[in-house]
Order: C-alpha cells, then sequence, then structure tokens
C-alpha cells in the first residue's frame, strides 16, 4: 500500500525519468545544441548511434558496438525507444512495456560504457567513478519500480489505460 505522498513522489519520479528520454530523442532528432548539435541532428542527416557507439573504447562488446554505429535499423531502434519510454512514462501508460524497453537499452547503454574497467583499450584510464552502480543502471530500475507500483495512476493517464478492453484482455500492456 502507498500513501499519497509516495504515489506522487513516485509520478514526479515517472515524469521526471519519461523527460530524461523524451529530451535525448528531441536533442538527437532536432539538433537542440545540448549533446547533439544541429549540424548532428538526425533529421539534418545525422545518425544518433554513430558518435556514441564509434567511441566505445573498452569493454568485450567493443568491436560489436563499432559494427553497429550508425547503421540505420540502430538509430530507428534506438531512437524509437527513447520516444516510446519518454511518451510512456510521462503519460502513465503502457509502463510495463515501457520499463523492459528502457531495461534493454539502459543494459546496452552500460555494456558499452562498460564501467567494470579501468582503462580503454588504448590504456588510458576510463575514469569509471563506479565499476557496478551508475545511472544507466538506476533508470532501468526507477522504470521497473514505476511499472510495478503502478505510477501512471497518480498525475498520469494510468487508471484510464487500464480500463480499456484491449488493455483489459492484455494484462501486459499496463
Amino acid at each position: 500500500m502507498l500513501t499519497h505522498t509516495a504515489a506522487r513522489l513516485l509520478a514526479v519520479l515517472r515524469i521526471a525519468t519519461g523527460s530524461v528520454f523524451l529530451w535525448a530523442f528531441l536533442d538527437k532528432t532536432f539538433g537542440l545544441g545540448y549533446a547533439t548539435a544541429a549540424e548532428r541532428a538526425w533529421i539534418n542527416g545525422g545518425s544518433p548511434t554513430k558518435g556514441f557507439l564509434s567511441g566505445v573504447e573498452v569493454g568485450p562488446f567493443e568491436n560489436f558496438f563499432h559494427s553497429i554505429a550508425g547503421a540505420v535499423w540502430a538509430d530507428w531502434l534506438f531512437m524509437l525507444g527513447l520516444l516510446g519510454v519518454g511518451v510512456a512514462l510521462i503519460l502513465g501508460i503502457g509502463l510495463r512495456i515501457a520499463a523492459v524497453a528502457a531495461g534493454l537499452m539502459m543494459a546496452f547503454m552500460w555494456a558499452a560504457e562498460w564501467p567494470l574497467a579501468q582503462q580503454t583499450s588504448s590504456g588510458e584510464p576510463t575514469r569509471s567513478s563506479n565499476p557496478l552502480m551508475d545511472y544507466h543502471v538506476v533508470y532501468g530500475l526507477a522504470a521497473a519500480v514505476l511499472a510495478l507500483t503502478y505510477a501512471g495512476h497518480t498525475w498520469g493517464l494510468g487508471r484510464r489505460w487500464a480500463k480499456l478492453p484491449l488493455v483489459q484482455k492484455n494484462r501486459w500492456l499496463i
């Protein structure tokens, strides 16, 4: 059982976490000048995965990530994931699917940064501050907690969503 204060705090966490994903989508799509310059925006022909994945310099999956950097299918999956997770969390609908998608995205990004390593493949220090726990893990866990606590019911469309006949027949859509 959740108190009203706890439910509201989970709603704030849900909206804040969704905003992180949605902002990343918007910045990479339109090149708002934060993580993505306008000339590297997706709508201007830039690749949302190329810069990050081609810069992977550590871990056992380094070659794999280099091989998919800039691939059209990887760009689309990544961007649809950012958009879908962001919108679902902000609206409070489809939180189970959003949690799985966020968990997978964050697991792949954690593996790409491989915080377990102390040195890059060229011998430089990684400057990893924690070998196991980083923001990718926290975002993935937050999405799971939000889905499992029905955080979309407070200040979201979760209650209405859950009453839809399609969702009633397919509870995994909650």
